[in-house]
């Protein structure tokens, strides 16, 4: 197990502590890795884009949606061009069946970037409001 210092006190090992615990499917536990991180910043300070970014993610993984979601507004706020998040924002948008917003994020993602799973999951969106009972 690392020590409390590196955790606490080295953003850098905290930020790769809480990487690696998301790439093993321990979101909750990555999230404890970077509160440190996450914490080190006033609420208006932008922080950096790769721990919001890290930090979404985590919070997807784990089905806080709102959480993620603010995460990856501030992500994009700091980096508008950065298409992953708003790729992922437009995942957590759409398991908030918030479908209108989702589209919007995901077709900039696609322009900005047109990898296979950004346009899949613009279809997916698109079909699902094609789908929708109460559309106009």
């Amino acid at each position: 197990m690392s020590s409390p210092r590196a955790n606490h006190q080295d953003p850098v090992a905290a930020f790769r502590r809480a990487d690696r615990l998301l790439s093993r499917h321990r979101p909750l536990e990555a999230l404890d890795a970077l509160r440190p991180v996450l914490d080190a910043h006033g609420p208006d300070e932008p922080g950096d884009a790769s721990v919001h970014l890290l930090a979404g993610r985590a919070y997807l993984d784990s089905a806080q949606l709102r959480k993620a979601e603010a995460s990856f507004v501030r992500v994009v706020e700091i980096d508008p061009a950065d298409h992953y998040a708003r790729f992922a924002l437009g995942k957590t948008l759409q398991r908030q069946g918030r479908l209108g917003e989702a589209e919007t994020q995901l077709k900039i993602a696609s322009a900005m970037d047109p990898r296979p799973e950004y346009q899949e999951a613009l279809g997916e969106v698109r079909a699902r409001i094609a789908l929708a009972p109460d559309r106009p």
